[in-house]
Order: C-alpha cells, then sequence, then structure tokens
C-alpha cells in the first residue's frame, strides 16, 4: 500500500520540485560575442590602449613643431612708507603696470631622439592594435566557451527529461506487471529508484542550466538575462582544417605580431637613448610689451615693445651616468622583448598542436558517440520489449538505460569539447574558421 502511493506521488513531487523560468532572453553566439566585446572590462582597456598610443604619435609629430606660449599681466605695487623725518606717511600706490607677450621655441637638432621616439610609439601603435585584436578574440573566446556551456547544459537538461520519461514508463510497465503477477515486487522498487535518480538529475540539469545563463549573463553585460539561443542547439558541421594552412596563420597570430610591434618599439627606444651623447641645437624667440597707466582703463594705450631671438647649443658632459643607465635599461627592455617573440612563435605553435589535437579527437569523439547513442537507444528498445515478453529481467533493462544515460552525456561532452577547441584556434589565429 506504502509503494503504491510512492508511486502516484511522484509525478507530483517533480512537478512541486521543477524551478520556475528565469526569463531569460535567447540570443545568438555572433550576438553575444558582439555586446561581449562592447563590454568586456578587458576588450575596453584594450580599445583604451590604443588610443593612448595613438596619441602619442601626435605628441611625438608635434615635437617638431615650435612650442608657443602667450602671457599677460597686471600689477600695482603701493603701502605705507616713512618719510626723511621718520614720520609715517599713508598708503600710496604707484602706476597699473601692464605687460604682455608671445614666445616660441624649438629644438632644430636634438640627437635624432625626436625621429626614434616617432618610430617607437608607431610600432607601439601597432602593438597596441594587435594585442586588442588578440583581446578581442580572447573575449570571443571566453563568450563562445560558457555559450557552448549554456548549450551544453540544455543537452544535459534535454537528457535528463528523456531519462525520467523513460524512468516513468519503466515504473508503469513494473507497476502493470506487478499488478499481473509477472514481475516480483524487487521490480517494482528498483524502478522507483530509477525515477527519484532521474528526477535528481533533471533537477541538477535545470540547476547547472540556470548557472550558465548567469554566467553568460556577466560576460555580455547586458542588465537583463539571457541565454543561448535554441537555434543554436543545432550540431554545427564539422570543418576539415588545412594544417599547414593553420600553422602559417599561427605563427603570425595577434600576439606573435604584437610581441615583434613590441619589439620595433623596444629598438627605436634604445637608439633613442643614445640621443644625449649628441649635442642639442635650439632656437626661441619672444616678444613683450609694457606699460604704466594711473587706472585700469588703460589696457588699450600705446606699450613699449621688446624683441628676442636665441640661438643655443649645449651638450652635457657630464650627468651623473644618466645617460648610460638609459642605454642599459633600453638595451634590457630590446633583450626582454626579443625573449617576448621567440616565446610568442613558439607558443603559437605549442597552443596550435595541442587545439588542433583537442579538435580532430573531438570530431572522432561526435561521431564514434553519436552512433554509441544510437545503439545504446536500440539496445534499450530491445530490452524493454524482451521483458515485456518475460524474456529478461529488469537488470538488463536498468542496465541498457544506465548506458544510455552515459552514451548521451559523454556525446554531449564531445561537442561541447570540439566547439571549444574550435574557438581555441580561431583565437590563436585572430579570424573565424
Amino acid at each position: 500500500m506504502k509503494l503504491m502511493v510512492l508511486m502516484l506521488a511522484l509525478p507530483l513531487t517533480l512537478v512541486a520540485q521543477e524551478p520556475a523560468d528565469t526569463g531569460a532572453r535567447p540570443i545568438r553566439l555572433d550576438e553575444a560575442v558582439r555586446l561581449a566585446e562592447n563590454n568586456a572590462p578587458a576588450a575596453v582597456q584594450a580599445r583604451g590602449e590604443v588610443r593612448t598610443s595613438q596619441a602619442q604619435v601626435r605628441s611625438a609629430f608635434a615635437s617638431f613643431i615650435p612650442n608657443v606660449s602667450l602671457n599677460a599681466s597686471t600689477s600695482r605695487q603701493g603701502g605705507d612708507r616713512f618719510d626723511p623725518s621718520g614720520q609715517l606717511v599713508p598708503f600710496t600706490g604707484n602706476a597699473w603696470q601692464f605687460n604682455h607677450g608671445l614666445a616660441l621655441n624649438v629644438d632644430l637638432f636634438d640627437g635624432g631622439q625626436r625621429l626614434f621616439n616617432v618610430r617607437s610609439t608607431r610600432a607601439q601603435v601597432d602593438a597596441a592594435t594587435s594585442s586588442e585584436v588578440a583581446q578581442r578574440y580572447n573575449v570571443a573566446l571566453q563568450v563562445k566557451q560558457q555559450f557552448f556551456a549554456v548549450l551544453a547544459a540544455r543537452e544535459a537538461e534535454a537528457a535528463a527529461q528523456s531519462q525520467l520519461e523513460e524512468a516513468q514508463q519503466q515504473l508503469s510497465t513494473s507497476v502493470a506487471k506487478l499488478h499481473a503477477k509477472t514481475a516480483t515486487r524487487s521490480d517494482s522498487l528498483r524502478s522507483v529508484i530509477q525515477v527519484g535518480n532521474a528526477q535528481l538529475a533533471l533537477l541538477s540539469a535545470v540547476n547547472d542550466r540556470n548557472t550558465a545563463d548567469a554566467t553568460l549573463t556577466r560576460l555580455v553585460g547586458t542588465p537583463f538575462p539571457v541565454t543561448a539561443s535554441p537555434a543554436d542547439t543545432v550540431q554545427e558541421a564539422m570543418i576539415q582544417i588545412d594544417s599547414g594552412n593553420v600553422a602559417s596563420l599561427a605563427v603570425d597570430g595577434p600576439l606573435v605580431r604584437a610581441a615583434l610591434s613590441s619589439e620595433v618599439a623596444a629598438h627605436a627606444s634604445s637608439r633613442a637613448a643614445r640621443a644625449p651623447y649628441l649635442p642639442t641645437l635650439s632656437l626661441s624667440w619672444n616678444i613683450s610689451g609694457n606699460r604704466s597707466d594711473e587706472s585700469m582703463g588703460g589696457l588699450a594705450g600705446q606699450y613699449a615693445y621688446q624683441h628676442s631671438l636665441r640661438l643655443g647649443l649645449s651638450y652635457p658632459l657630464f650627468n651623473q651616468l644618466g645617460r648610460e643607465e638609459g642605454i642599459v635599461r633600453a638595451d634590457v627592455a630590446e633583450r626582454n622583448a626579443e625573449a617576448s617573440v621567440r616565446d610568442a612563435r613558439l607558443l603559437a605553435e605549442q597552443n596550435l598542436v595541442q587545439y588542433l589535437g583537442a579538435l580532430r579527437t573531438a570530431q572522432a569523439q561526435v561521431t564514434i558517440q553519436t552512433a554509441t547513442v544510437d545503439a545504446a537507444e536500440e539496445d534499450l528498445r530491445v530490452q524493454k520489449q524482451r521483458y515485456d515478453l518475460g524474456a529478461s529481467v529488469l537488470l538488463d533493462v536498468l542496465t541498457s538505460e544506465t548506458a544510455l544515460v552515459q552514451a548521451r552525456a559523454a556525446l554531449i561532452q564531445a561537442r561541447y569539447d570540439y566547439r571549444v577547441a574550435k574557438a581555441q584556434l580561431e583565437a590563436l589565429i585572430g579570424r573565424d574558421l
């Protein structure tokens, strides 16, 4: 009697425990990537680095233009004083003094430092641009991984729902056979356990999907919850990778290009550090005017102007080894940049081997696990028919159900691994496959 009550209560228990819909808005993968590229802090910072580098280039070119300054001032002095007899004379003030001027100065020659600074800053723009591309694809990789995690969670939820439906059907069959006295009470109890396990699997899958949706929402940076669009749950076609073509793209990927640009910038900075060993030739010119007036209303009066033109040559004979320290620092930075280029290329080759291997392994796993799921579904169908006819025991059915659950889980994981490996290759080469 207790068993029958439990059997009848199981569907109601499932309905009561099933979580409510979160109301997340479905988005496609390309939209998720676009939102993340706009909102992700790392992507925003990378774009800021590009803007900063471009401003440095403009500043480096502007160093060839004379500095121009304009000044204007007015002043008046006065106060108490003592006369020759020692008597205090009350406050008296002098006339207002008005001054204004214009000054220009420029370095005509600085040992080539400005030229090398221009080269360095332009190379830094290239490095920042390559880093921005790398960061954009890195953000896209993170979003794709989480997007695929949502898809995997949804597939796992569908598999758990199928597992529950199959377990409930088996429970109904076991109960019917128990009433017909063609099965033992143990079969019904085992079916109850299977339904309970399926319930827990479904609840766990729903919770995993909700968690994956929340993580995806944070990555794309939207003020509303999002989820992967059901249209993207369709299995994508397997792509064929040309190893030679991808290898050439990998060694010229955004991270390698950024390292190469940084090396060029470091080389230019090293040349600029040697410029202080040459003299500096500068030119300056200024004009200033001044006048005095008893009132502030005389701003537009006549001024006396003075002009000045100066050509100067300077050469520091000794600056407390500052030049030598700058050269050492620049040379060390250049050696570090060269080592970074070498390591970036080797890392690209290493990642290429790893990602290609993971992609091909996942492709094989998807093919194998798809066939395994088909075989497991057919095996379960046959075992259920045999059990209905009394030709097999419930343990055979449960074993087939377990094999099907494991095959579905392995297929979901294989699809996820394939999608992630493809996204990793795209991030490595800096373009879509």
